[in-house]
């Protein structure tokens, strides 16, 4: 039997930044302290060069390799490009806050690398296989990130709840992957798909196999019930690798949901989009209620990330192209609004004093006039005030809900969006109307105070203008 090989063009970006990690982990070797800076330099590079390659090879018709386990297509390519714009946000923002406190290692940049790696891999996954393979390169990396950090004892029993946790996750998943290759004979995507749908409902082992693949997914997502980790993890963890954690991961786990259960099941739409409701409903419920309660800002907005997960979940389950499209444009201006909000927490921190607490933002205005704004127009987006990217986000899930008959999901999701603005207006009252704790200034390089700025700025360009990113979402889902 001749041996055909695949064609490897279409997995460029993901060999090169394969390639790339490598290299960083060798040259760090031979790096004195003093010249880190270089480990930082060239994981940038990687990024760059992955979206280079990405954009030039952007995909104008699906292209499957790698005998079948592996999809390149626009849904795929727009959302490794956001992974690399967020990835790279992460690793500026993160760069002082790690040197700061003698954490500033080519490990962080390696693992998350491999972080990038595993989320391209699931992104562009079209087999089940691949989908595990890249979910685990994903999860193992984090854990490592958590516990960074070997002298904070919170950080390490952050990093035990997450391993822990997410074994059980992985373990839920493979077997519903098991039984799911045990009802159709194949893990290939395609193939699963067409067997689903000659079999239907009837076949009691494909629908366990899909609640054991729908309870892994929820775990990962951090979606109520299957929330217990996160908060936990979020607030255990250095915020460097909670603005990791909090942002670039969300698309990845948008793009899995994607391929596993419409892609792959979606003949079994009926089934899991029940399951998908009572996520969803749940999810907006103990996370807006929740956040309330919380004085700790990183828990606070660990709640927030359990009820943005309702909402996206509310796109997937309306089961339209519609809907598809509004929730990859609310998980990309989420990670947005993510990636900014961890990112002034970092800025407000300083040597020996993490701003963990609400408390800490007050008087902010007085400080920085600017980063108050840009933490306004963060805070605000999230809680969908109008005219800002969050509000239209929340508009076009809760249109796309509306238009399949689930009227009373979308109530229950505009009640619980009012009630959680108020933890985010209480924020940005400190920012604004409370007298200074501290009074230092704060410090942040040109680079740094750039990005945040477009970051925030961006967020506001959206909310005005979203149709270009809503039709890039739709034609990138149509394609």
């Amino acid at each position: 039997m001749n041996f055909v090989a695949p064609d490897f063009m279409p997995v460029l970006p993901e060999l090169f930044v394969l390639a790339m990690t490598c290299l960083i982990v060798v040259v760090d070797v031979f790096l004195e302290q003093r010249q880190r800076h270089i480990t930082y330099g060239l994981a940038q590079l990687t990024l760059l060069g992955a979206a280079l390659l990405t954009l030039f090879s952007y995909a104008q018709a699906p292209v499957t390799t790698m005998f079948g386990h592996y999809i390149k297509d626009a849904m795929g390519d727009l959302l490794k490009l956001f992974i690399y714009l967020t990835s790279a946000a992460v690793f500026l923002y993160s760069r002082d806050y790690l040197r700061r406190r003698d954490l500033f290692k080519g490990e962080y940049y390696m693992l998350g690398l491999f972080g990038v790696l595993g989320m391209m891999v699931m992104v562009s996954a079209h087999s089940l296989l691949t989908v595990y393979l890249g979910l685990e390169l994903l999860s193992l990396s984090l854990y490592a990130l958590v516990a960074i950090d070997r002298d904070s004892p919170i950080a390490s029993e952050a990093a035990m709840k997450y391993f822990v946790l997410g074994s059980l996750a992985s373990g839920m998943l493979l077997y519903g992957i098991s039984m799911i290759y045990g009802a159709t004979g194949s893990v290939d995507l395609q193939v699963v798909a067409d067997s689903v749908a000659n079999q239907g409902a009837d076949n009691l082992v494909l629908v366990f196999g899909l609640v054991f693949l729908v309870v892994g997914l929820s775990f990962k997502l951090g979606a109520v019930p299957f929330h217990m980790w996160l908060p936990d993890v979020y607030q255990g963890a250095p915020t460097s690798v909670t603005l990791f954690i909090g942002s670039a991961p969300k698309l990845a786990a948008f793009a899995l949901l994607m391929r596993i259960l419409v892609e792959g099941l979606g003949a079994l739409q009926g089934d899991w989009q029940q399951m998908l409701v009572i996520l969803a409903a749940l999810s907006m419920a103990t996370g807006n209620l929740i956040a309330i309660a919380q004085a700790n800002i990183k828990r606070m907005l660990a709640y927030s990330t359990i009820s943005h997960i309702g909402f996206m979940l509310l796109g997937i389950l309306a089961g339209t192209p519609d809907g598809y499209a509004a929730a990859m444009f609310y998980t990309i201006v989420y990670v947005l609004m993510a990636v900014g909000a961890f990112g002034v927490i970092i800025l407000l921190s300083r040597a020996g004093f993490e701003a963990e607490n609400i408390d800490d933002f007050k008087g902010l205005n007085d400080r920085n006039p600017w980063l108050a704004f840009v933490m306004m127009v963060i805070m605000m987006s999230m809680a969908g005030v109008p005219f800002l990217a969050g509000f239209y986000a929340k508009w076009m899930v809760l249109q796309s809900i509306v238009n399949v008959g689930l009227v009373w999901l979308a109530i229950l999701g505009v009640v619980f969006s009012v009630i959680g603005a108020f933890y985010y207006l209480r924020v940005v009252k400190c920012v604004y109307f409370d007298k200074p704790e501290q009074n230092e200034p704060i410090e942040m390089s040109l680079d740094t105070e750039i990005v945040i700025s477009a970051n925030g700025l961006l967020l506001v360009v959206i909310g005005l203008y979203p149709t270009v990113l809503m039709t890039w979402c739709a034609t990138a889902l149509l394609n």
